[in-house]
Protein backbone atom coordinates (compact mmCIF):
# COMPACT_ATOMS: atom_id res chain seq x y z
CA UNK A 1 0.00 0.00 0.00
CA UNK A 2 1.20 3.54 -1.11
CA UNK A 3 1.75 5.42 1.90
CA UNK A 4 -0.19 9.05 2.46
CA UNK A 5 1.56 11.84 0.84
CA UNK A 6 3.06 14.51 3.19
CA UNK A 7 4.15 18.16 3.11
CA UNK A 8 8.19 17.80 5.05
CA UNK A 9 10.34 20.24 6.61
CA UNK A 10 13.47 19.26 7.68
CA UNK A 11 14.77 20.46 11.13
CA UNK A 12 18.77 19.00 12.58
CA UNK A 13 22.35 17.73 12.21
CA UNK A 14 24.63 16.60 14.45
CA UNK A 15 28.23 17.56 14.20
CA UNK A 16 29.14 14.67 12.61
CA UNK A 17 27.05 12.17 10.62
CA UNK A 18 27.28 8.45 10.93
CA UNK A 19 25.35 5.41 8.14
CA UNK A 20 25.94 2.42 9.33
CA UNK A 21 29.37 1.84 11.19
CA UNK A 22 31.24 4.40 9.20
CA UNK A 23 31.21 8.39 9.99
CA UNK A 24 32.75 11.29 8.93
CA UNK A 25 33.21 14.66 9.75
CA UNK A 26 31.01 17.25 8.40
CA UNK A 27 33.39 19.83 8.01
CA UNK A 28 35.32 17.12 5.91
CA UNK A 29 33.15 17.94 2.88
CA UNK A 30 33.53 20.78 0.83
CA UNK A 31 30.95 23.41 0.37
CA UNK A 32 28.38 21.14 2.34
CA UNK A 33 24.63 22.43 2.24
CA UNK A 34 23.94 22.26 5.72
CA UNK A 35 20.41 22.70 6.98
CA UNK A 36 19.57 24.02 10.18
CA UNK A 37 16.04 25.25 10.88
CA UNK A 38 14.51 25.83 14.62
CA UNK A 39 11.29 23.21 13.67
CA UNK A 40 10.58 19.48 14.40
CA UNK A 41 9.52 17.63 11.16
CA UNK A 42 6.09 18.68 10.49
CA UNK A 43 4.17 16.24 8.08
CA UNK A 44 0.36 17.32 7.08
CA UNK A 45 -2.00 15.01 5.13
CA UNK A 46 -1.79 16.06 1.45
CA UNK A 47 -6.01 16.53 1.25
CA UNK A 48 -5.71 19.71 3.03
CA UNK A 49 -3.28 20.80 0.72
CA UNK A 50 -5.18 19.83 -2.24
CA UNK A 51 -7.80 22.18 -0.88
CA UNK A 52 -5.50 24.59 -0.60
CA UNK A 53 -4.09 24.26 -3.78
CA UNK A 54 -7.68 23.95 -5.70
CA UNK A 55 -8.51 27.41 -4.01
CA UNK A 56 -5.77 29.17 -5.48
CA UNK A 57 -6.38 28.05 -8.94
CA UNK A 58 -9.99 29.43 -8.30
CA UNK A 59 -8.71 32.79 -7.10
CA UNK A 60 -5.63 33.34 -9.38
CA UNK A 61 -6.09 34.81 -12.99
CA UNK A 62 -2.88 33.32 -14.29
CA UNK A 63 -1.42 30.18 -12.24
CA UNK A 64 2.75 29.73 -13.00
CA UNK A 65 3.37 26.15 -12.71
CA UNK A 66 7.21 26.21 -11.77
CA UNK A 67 9.79 23.43 -12.83
CA UNK A 68 13.10 22.33 -12.17
CA UNK A 69 14.95 22.37 -15.32
CA UNK A 70 17.27 18.95 -14.55
CA UNK A 71 13.86 17.10 -14.37
CA UNK A 72 10.86 18.62 -16.24
CA UNK A 73 8.73 16.27 -16.13
CA UNK A 74 9.38 14.92 -12.59
CA UNK A 75 8.49 18.20 -11.04
CA UNK A 76 5.17 18.81 -13.44
CA UNK A 77 2.29 18.07 -11.61
CA UNK A 78 -0.54 16.52 -14.43
CA UNK A 79 -3.05 17.02 -11.79
CA UNK A 80 -2.55 20.54 -11.18
CA UNK A 81 -2.53 21.07 -14.67
CA UNK A 82 -5.95 19.16 -15.35
CA UNK A 83 -7.89 21.21 -12.78
CA UNK A 84 -5.81 24.60 -13.88
CA UNK A 85 -7.14 23.89 -17.40
CA UNK A 86 -10.65 22.41 -16.00
CA UNK A 87 -11.73 25.87 -14.69
CA UNK A 88 -10.25 27.32 -17.67
CA UNK A 89 -7.49 29.35 -16.53
CA UNK A 90 -4.35 30.56 -18.83
CA UNK A 91 -1.21 28.98 -17.11
CA UNK A 92 2.34 29.10 -17.90
CA UNK A 93 5.26 26.53 -17.05
CA UNK A 94 8.03 28.12 -15.62
CA UNK A 95 11.15 26.46 -16.15
CA UNK A 96 13.65 27.49 -13.12
CA UNK A 97 17.10 26.64 -12.61
CA UNK A 98 18.04 27.13 -16.48
CA UNK A 99 21.53 27.92 -15.20
CA UNK A 100 21.98 24.45 -14.47
CA UNK A 101 21.24 23.08 -17.58
CA UNK A 102 22.69 22.85 -21.29
CA UNK A 103 21.12 25.07 -23.61
CA UNK A 104 20.47 22.11 -25.47
CA UNK A 105 18.42 20.07 -23.04
CA UNK A 106 16.52 23.56 -22.43
CA UNK A 107 15.57 23.90 -25.71
CA UNK A 108 14.30 20.43 -26.38
CA UNK A 109 12.66 20.57 -22.80
CA UNK A 110 10.85 23.56 -24.45
CA UNK A 111 10.13 22.43 -27.80
CA UNK A 112 8.06 20.04 -25.49
CA UNK A 113 6.37 21.85 -23.00
CA UNK A 114 5.17 24.78 -25.16
CA UNK A 115 2.60 22.83 -26.93
CA UNK A 116 1.21 22.53 -23.65
CA UNK A 117 1.40 26.21 -22.27
CA UNK A 118 3.57 28.97 -22.84
CA UNK A 119 6.87 28.19 -21.79
CA UNK A 120 9.09 30.30 -20.23
CA UNK A 121 13.28 29.83 -19.12
CA UNK A 122 14.61 31.67 -15.57
CA UNK A 123 17.55 31.38 -13.47
CA UNK A 124 16.47 32.89 -10.10
CA UNK A 125 20.08 32.94 -9.77
CA UNK A 126 20.99 35.97 -12.07
CA UNK A 127 17.43 36.53 -13.12
CA UNK A 128 17.06 36.09 -15.96
CA UNK A 129 13.93 35.32 -18.37
CA UNK A 130 12.17 37.41 -15.31
CA UNK A 131 11.07 40.28 -17.65
CA UNK A 132 9.87 37.92 -20.29
CA UNK A 133 7.71 36.14 -17.51
CA UNK A 134 6.27 39.51 -16.87
CA UNK A 135 5.03 40.42 -20.05
CA UNK A 136 4.08 36.68 -20.58
CA UNK A 137 1.80 37.21 -17.03
CA UNK A 138 0.46 40.66 -18.78
CA UNK A 139 -0.21 39.12 -21.91
CA UNK A 140 -1.87 36.51 -20.79
CA UNK A 141 -4.20 38.54 -18.35
CA UNK A 142 -4.76 41.35 -21.50
CA UNK A 143 -8.60 41.07 -20.36
CA UNK A 144 -8.02 43.01 -17.10
CA UNK A 145 -7.88 46.42 -16.80
CA UNK A 146 -9.11 47.55 -13.80
CA UNK A 147 -7.36 46.00 -11.05
CA UNK A 148 -4.10 43.81 -10.20
CA UNK A 149 -3.50 40.14 -12.20
CA UNK A 150 -3.89 37.63 -9.53
CA UNK A 151 -1.13 35.37 -10.17
CA UNK A 152 -1.20 32.12 -8.45
CA UNK A 153 2.43 29.99 -7.89
CA UNK A 154 2.48 26.33 -7.58
CA UNK A 155 4.80 23.64 -7.32
CA UNK A 156 6.88 21.16 -5.84
CA UNK A 157 8.90 21.74 -2.64
CA UNK A 158 12.69 22.92 -3.82
CA UNK A 159 12.09 24.40 -7.08
CA UNK A 160 11.97 27.51 -6.49
CA UNK A 161 8.44 29.07 -6.36
CA UNK A 162 9.69 32.51 -3.79
CA UNK A 163 12.72 32.97 -5.78
CA UNK A 164 10.93 32.99 -8.78
CA UNK A 165 8.63 35.56 -7.18
CA UNK A 166 11.53 37.05 -6.32
CA UNK A 167 13.11 37.67 -9.75
CA UNK A 168 10.39 38.99 -11.50
CA UNK A 169 9.63 41.76 -8.64
CA UNK A 170 13.48 42.49 -8.21
CA UNK A 171 13.63 42.33 -4.74
CA UNK A 172 13.37 40.00 -2.15
CA UNK A 173 9.74 40.14 -1.11
CA UNK A 174 8.69 36.00 -1.18
CA UNK A 175 10.59 33.98 2.07
CA UNK A 176 13.08 31.92 0.53
CA UNK A 177 15.37 29.35 2.45
CA UNK A 178 17.30 26.49 1.08
CA UNK A 179 15.01 24.47 3.06
CA UNK A 180 12.56 22.86 1.44
CA UNK A 181 9.26 23.56 2.23
CA UNK A 182 9.95 27.28 3.60
CA UNK A 183 6.83 28.70 2.65
CA UNK A 184 4.55 27.36 4.90
CA UNK A 185 0.89 28.66 3.82
CA UNK A 186 -0.24 31.24 1.33
CA UNK A 187 1.20 34.55 1.56
CA UNK A 188 0.46 37.54 -1.18
CA UNK A 189 3.28 39.50 -2.42
CA UNK A 190 3.27 43.04 -4.18
CA UNK A 191 4.87 41.82 -7.76
CA UNK A 192 4.76 45.92 -8.95
CA UNK A 193 3.08 46.99 -11.82
CA UNK A 194 -0.29 45.44 -11.50
CA UNK A 195 0.99 42.09 -10.36
CA UNK A 196 -0.06 40.42 -7.16
CA UNK A 197 1.54 36.98 -7.01
CA UNK A 198 0.18 34.06 -4.35
CA UNK A 199 3.08 32.41 -2.76
CA UNK A 200 1.94 28.72 -2.07
CA UNK A 201 3.36 25.82 -0.14
CA UNK A 202 5.27 23.03 -2.28
CA UNK A 203 2.92 20.51 -3.26
CA UNK A 204 4.64 16.64 -3.52
CA UNK A 205 3.73 12.82 -3.00
CA UNK A 206 5.85 11.53 -0.15
CA UNK A 207 6.36 7.92 0.13
CA UNK A 208 9.34 5.91 0.81
CA UNK A 209 10.11 5.55 -2.99
CA UNK A 210 10.44 9.21 -3.42
CA UNK A 211 14.03 9.89 -2.01
CA UNK A 212 15.42 9.54 -4.55
CA UNK A 213 13.74 12.24 -6.34
CA UNK A 214 13.31 14.33 -2.84
CA UNK A 215 17.94 13.99 -2.78
CA UNK A 216 17.68 14.82 -6.62
CA UNK A 217 16.06 17.81 -6.31
CA UNK A 218 17.23 18.87 -3.45
CA UNK A 219 14.42 18.52 -0.95
CA UNK A 220 16.83 16.14 1.74
CA UNK A 221 20.13 16.94 2.24
CA UNK A 222 22.55 14.15 2.35
CA UNK A 223 22.36 14.47 6.58
CA UNK A 224 19.01 13.70 6.04
CA UNK A 225 18.66 10.81 3.45
CA UNK A 226 18.26 6.78 4.42
CA UNK A 227 19.94 5.79 1.34
CA UNK A 228 21.99 8.12 0.01
CA UNK A 229 24.45 6.03 -1.79
CA UNK A 230 21.61 4.75 -3.46
CA UNK A 231 20.79 8.98 -4.57
CA UNK A 232 24.94 9.20 -5.43
CA UNK A 233 23.99 6.02 -8.07
CA UNK A 234 21.29 7.75 -9.51
CA UNK A 235 23.13 10.86 -9.93
CA UNK A 236 25.77 9.44 -11.52
CA UNK A 237 23.27 7.21 -13.47
CA UNK A 238 21.78 10.40 -15.07
CA UNK A 239 24.83 12.38 -15.95
CA UNK A 240 26.12 9.53 -17.87
CA UNK A 241 23.26 9.32 -19.73
CA UNK A 242 23.12 12.63 -20.34
CA UNK A 243 26.09 14.52 -20.06
CA UNK A 244 29.58 12.60 -18.65
CA UNK A 245 31.80 15.20 -19.52
CA UNK A 246 30.28 17.14 -17.39
CA UNK A 247 30.91 14.65 -14.51
CA UNK A 248 34.04 13.82 -15.48
CA UNK A 249 35.25 17.32 -15.85
CA UNK A 250 33.98 18.59 -12.11
CA UNK A 251 36.03 15.60 -10.30
CA UNK A 252 39.15 15.68 -13.18
CA UNK A 253 38.69 11.80 -13.77
CA UNK A 254 38.00 9.81 -17.04
CA UNK A 255 35.35 7.09 -16.92
CA UNK A 256 35.22 4.25 -18.75
CA UNK A 257 32.77 1.74 -18.52
CA UNK A 258 32.82 1.27 -14.98
CA UNK A 259 29.90 0.72 -12.56
CA UNK A 260 28.11 3.79 -10.72
CA UNK A 261 30.14 1.94 -7.38
CA UNK A 262 33.36 2.52 -9.78
CA UNK A 263 32.96 5.55 -10.19
CA UNK A 264 31.83 6.85 -6.75
CA UNK A 265 35.43 4.85 -6.07
CA UNK A 266 37.34 7.11 -8.68
CA UNK A 267 36.15 10.35 -7.12
CA UNK A 268 37.08 9.40 -3.82
CA UNK A 269 40.23 8.47 -4.54
CA UNK A 270 40.69 11.72 -6.94
CA UNK A 271 39.65 13.78 -4.03
CA UNK A 272 41.53 11.64 -1.42
CA UNK A 273 38.94 10.91 0.52
CA UNK A 274 40.98 7.42 1.61
CA UNK A 275 40.96 5.85 4.90
CA UNK A 276 43.93 4.97 7.14
CA UNK A 277 44.64 1.41 5.23
CA UNK A 278 44.20 3.60 2.17
CA UNK A 279 41.23 1.75 0.73
CA UNK A 280 38.57 5.17 -0.56
CA UNK A 281 36.19 6.50 2.12
CA UNK A 282 33.05 5.43 0.21
CA UNK A 283 30.57 7.86 2.62
CA UNK A 284 32.65 10.81 1.78
CA UNK A 285 33.13 10.67 -1.67
CA UNK A 286 28.81 10.09 -1.51
CA UNK A 287 28.27 12.90 0.37
CA UNK A 288 30.58 15.32 -2.06
CA UNK A 289 28.67 14.08 -5.02
CA UNK A 290 25.12 14.23 -3.25
CA UNK A 291 25.84 18.08 -1.94
CA UNK A 292 27.97 18.96 -5.25
CA UNK A 293 24.88 18.16 -6.92
CA UNK A 294 22.36 19.86 -4.81
CA UNK A 295 24.63 23.04 -4.60
CA UNK A 296 24.65 23.30 -8.74
CA UNK A 297 28.47 22.47 -8.08
CA UNK A 298 28.05 19.45 -10.50
CA UNK A 299 25.57 20.52 -13.62
CA UNK A 300 24.11 18.51 -16.28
Amino acid sequence: MTAAPFIILFLFHSSGTGYGNKSFPLEDIPNLKISLYPYSIIAQPMASYKVLVRDVIKKADVLLEVIDARFPEETRNSEVEKDIIRLKKPFIIVINKCDLVSKEKLEITKSRLSKIAPTIFISSKDRSGTTMLRHQILASSCSIKDRDVLVGTLGYPNVGKSSVINGVTGRHRAGTSPISGYTRGLQNVDGGSRIMFIDTPGVIPFDENDEYVQGLLGIKDVTHLKDPIGVALKIIEKLLAENKTALESCYNVTIEDQSGHSVIELIGKQCNFLQKKGEVDEMRAVARIVNDWQTGVLRL
